[in-house]
């Protein structure tokens, strides 16, 4: 560990770190899990990436997000395969996969454009008709990506130099869903996501978002190579990614894309319109109940229309059985349109048998509903596809305390450690909360947080992320301040995220006003960010569907065991964009004075860390103005 750590750049003693990955080390060793609630600086990274290199065993290393995914594969590994190559007894592999989305498909790019691939190649093959579906924009992109890809070694959407539009790269790729496989495609032994498979069988440390290992769970273990150690990072989200994959989805779209297959090999005008009635049907039955959690079996009303899209599936399966073609080209896309249409079958079957133990809901918005339907409790299958099989790590900044019950690992076999952070929160920030506003909940708070707001951010001089729960919070307080304030005031609705976040650190007086999805996965260490504001305690909202279903199955202990470990989490979460390196020093306000009166707010406070805390805003204005000046 030592020997990895002062090889950084600006390397300095992290206690943390070492206690942390000598518990890692353990858990490996012993086939234990260890839950690490590990702090801001800790370095967990390294922490958990050099005992598994150590360990010699094939190793999954699931993210929560793409970008993290790329961190490990471009910057972490890399550096700690060079460092530690001549102290590890034997040579560490690594390998990035990905879902297929993610990768160039060289069959579609053969379609779209009329390339010719193979030697079965015939005159009428339709292999031109894709390109009149396309903008000029679009198919421009989709040009700049075809010469990208005959040069790329990954075909990786992510090493484009370019940010092309999901029009462009759908064009140009197929789903896990209808990918016929490699061995019944032209270009299979080309293939990139199939050469991302094969490096991932051969690595030692494969690193997937923790989505696709979702995937692979719901799949009966199909989709990764076999592992002996999981490691999952950013924890605290694995409740409600696991909810979402192993679930699914069913909406108008699902109906449209699979037409959309179809058309492309069966000339059949009536079977598409019966196909696109049946998403507009959905869209009928489902508009009402738009934020609704619906019953279990599914109401009669949204059973008939699911089960008149199940007869058109059939029917369409039974065209495409019919088609005989000896063209390449037109084969593959029969076989698409296959896959697709038995695995849009079986989602529809198993939406028309769901028992208790699922969740249906429409989520969406009004133009366009789709069905949800998602895992009660997402434990029983965590327990089946994870923990009875390997020895996993899972960390996070903030881990609830209640995480392990909620995930089904036992107290048995597993581990917790909570490692502090090394930063001195107590000398460096502070903790505002504004206990003289009035409720959220009442009509006079937008006005006197807006003061809150407009007196904190001048006592930085910008220098500020404004967060908000909800859009229109948001929405309000960017024209209050555009006219009360000088400084620049930057809204998450305006630009691309990355974009956003590159404009605000590039202009150090700058403020980015943002919603929740900005709570986590911003690093924007010095000056740039002084300030972190939040109007409220991010509880989960009340009549969202699937919670509201698992607050039911607690009865009495769901106030304590769902909403108040979430809002903790988030909050603390935001609370982490602040320091970020031992010099930052900065102020985060929270304008909810519940955080300072409700009987709860200990629970809240002891997930966050140990910064100074007042409820006077001239003494935390006086500490902006001494940093900042």
């Amino acid at each position: 560990m030592e020997i990895a750590t002062s090889a950084l750049p600006a390397a300095e003693a992290r206690p943390g770190q070492r206690q942390m990955a000598a518990a890692v080390e353990q858990a490996i060793a012993e086939g234990r899990h260890l839950v690490v609630q590990a702090g801001t600086g800790t370095g967990k990274t390294i922490a958990y990436l050099v005992p598994a290199m150590l360990a010699g065993k094939r190793t999954v290393v699931a993210t929560a997000t793409k970008a993290l995914q790329d961190q490990l594969a471009t910057k972490d590994l890399p550096f700690l395969v060079e460092t530690l190559s001549d102290f590890l007894e034997h040579e560490v592999s690594w390998a990035v996969l990905k879902g297929r989305r993610n990768y160039v498909c060289r069959q579609r790019i053969a379609e779209v454009t009329g390339q010719v691939v193979g030697k079965d190649k015939r005159n009428d093959s339709p292999t031109l008709l894709d390109l009149d579906e396309f903008s000029a924009s679009t198919k421009h992109e989709i040009d700049r990506i075809v010469t990208w890809a005959a040069t790329s070694a990954t075909g990786d959407f992510a090493d484009l130099d370019f940010n092309p539009s999901e029009r462009a790269t759908s064009a140009v790729s197929v789903g896990s869903e209808e990918c016929p496989g490699a061995n019944r495609c032209p270009v299979g032994g080309s293939c990139f996501a199939e050469m991302a498979r094969a490096r991932a069988a051969e690595a030692e440390i494969i690193v997937v978002n923790t989505h696709l290992y979702g995937n692979h769970i719901a799949s009966d273990g199909a989709v990764l190579p076999e592992h002996d150690v999981v490691i999952v990072d950013e924890a605290h989200g694995l409740e409600d990614i696991m909810s979402d994959t192993v679930g699914f989805s069913i909406g108008e779209g699902s109906f449209t894309y699979f037409a959309g297959a179809v058309r492309r090999i069966l000339d059949d005008s009536k079977l598409q319109r019966e196909i696109a009635d049946v998403g507009l049907m959905l869209n009928e039955v489902l508009a009402p109940n738009l934020g609704n959690r619906l019953s279990a079996p599914l109401p009669a009303g949204v059973a008939e229309v699911l089960a008149a899209g199940r007869r058109v599936v059939g029917s369409t399966l039974d065209g495409l059985r019919r088609i005989e073609t000896k063209d390449d080209d037109s084969n593959q896309r029969k076989l698409r349109a296959q896959m697709l249409a038995t695995r849009l079958a079986d989602t529809l079957d198993a939406a028309l048998a769901i028992g208790s133990t699922f969740v249906p809901f429409v989520t969406g918005r009004p133009e366009r509903p789709k069905l949800d339907i998602a895992p009660l409790d997402v434990a029983p299958i965590l327990r089946q596809g994870i923990w009875s099989k390997h020895p996993s790590i899972l960390t996070s900044a903030t881990i609830p305390t209640n995480l392990p019950m909620r995930i089904g690992l036992s107290a048995d076999d597993t581990d917790m450690l909570d490692v502090e952070s090394p930063f001195d929160y107590a000398e460096n920030s502070m903790l505002y909360c504004s206990t003289s506003l009035p409720d959220p909940n009442s009509a006079q708070f937008s006005s006197q947080m807006h003061d809150e707001l407009f007196h904190l951010i001048s006592a930085a001089g910008g220098r500020t992320l404004a967060l908000f729960t909800s859009y229109r919070a948001m929405d309000a307080a960017v024209v209050e301040m555009r006219k009360r304030l000088d400084v620049t005031i930057l809204a998450q609705n305006e630009y691309q995220r990355g974009r956003l976040v590159r404009m605000f650190s590039d202009d150090e007086t700058s403020c980015l006003f943002a919603t929740a999805s900005f709570f986590q996965g911003i690093d924007i260490p010095g000056r740039t960010l002084s300030l972190v504001t939040l109007d409220r305690i991010p509880f989960p909202r009340p009549d969202d569907p699937l919670l509201s279903a698992r607050r039911e199955a607690l009865g009495d202990r769901a106030f304590r065991d769902i909403d108040l470990p979430r809002a903790a989490t988030l909050l603390a979460q935001a609370t982490g964009r602040l320091i970020r390196n031992a010099t930052d020093r900065g102020v985060v306000a929270v304008f909810d004075p519940r955080l300072g009166t409700k009987g709860y707010r200990r629970e809240i406070l002891a997930a966050m860390p140990p910064m100074r805390r007042s409820t006077t805003r001239s003494e935390v204005e006086d500490f902006l103005r001494h940093i900042t000046r």
